[in-house]
């Protein structure tokens, strides 16, 4: 399952796709630097768990039992279920060796919101270093900061079909946008990129 999705789909859209997009947005139209965006979402969501996946089967073999670390991010509807569900062996880890210590949600919405800011900033800043990746960063702290007075809208019991299906979509496009920071290798790319998309 693991080697399929790294070499089968990441592999062939980096490839096929999302490098030839990313090279040259400018050549392309605004739909298809929007394929491309797209695209990207699935090759890293593919690269990521295809790792994992490979992982956690290697280590079944030789007798450990490593948890899973990714948990169908995509058919997440909101930031906080997709931060439990992606890559979650990094998320608990900036939980619990930064948020946590930095005060977590203790002392009001003000210092969770900055506790939330710095840790997401730093989780950037672990990807490479380079103002992509801060605005990566700062762009999932936002998120996490403006989801708390959604929360129980979220966390209905039993929402509609149709609606849980629109929360998805949403959420999965904010999550898109979130990835252009992330694999752009510039500012001005991302300004590109966007500039053709809209």
């Amino acid at each position: 399952n693991g080697l399929i999705k790294k070499i089968w789909l990441a592999d062939y859209l980096a490839v096929n796709v999302v490098d030839r997009v990313f090279a040259n947005p400018g050549s392309y139209s605004g739909f298809e630097n929007l394929i491309g965006l797209y695209a990207y979402s699935l090759q890293v969501y593919a690269d990521f768990s295809g790792y994992t996946d490979m992982a956690i089967g290697i280590a079944l073999l030789m007798g450990f039992n490593l948890p899973v670390n990714f948990r169908s991010p995509y058919k997440a509807r909101n930031v906080g279920e997709f931060w439990k569900r992606w890559h979650i062996s990094l998320s608990s880890w900036l939980r619990d060796y930064l948020y946590i210590p930095l005060g977590g949600n203790r002392g009001g919405p003000w210092r969770t919101c900055r506790n939330l800011m710095i840790t997401m900033l730093l989780g950037g800043l672990w990807h490479g270093a380079g103002w992509t990746f801060v605005l990566w960063g700062l762009y999932q702290g936002l998120l996490l900061c403006a989801y708390p007075p959604f929360e129980n809208h979220f966390q209905q019991s039993r929402p509609s079909t149709l609606r849980r299906l629109g929360e998805t979509f949403l959420f999965f496009n904010l999550v898109c946008l979130g990835w252009l920071f992330f694999r752009a290798e510039s500012l001005p790319q991302v300004w590109l990129f966007l500039s053709e998309i809209l």
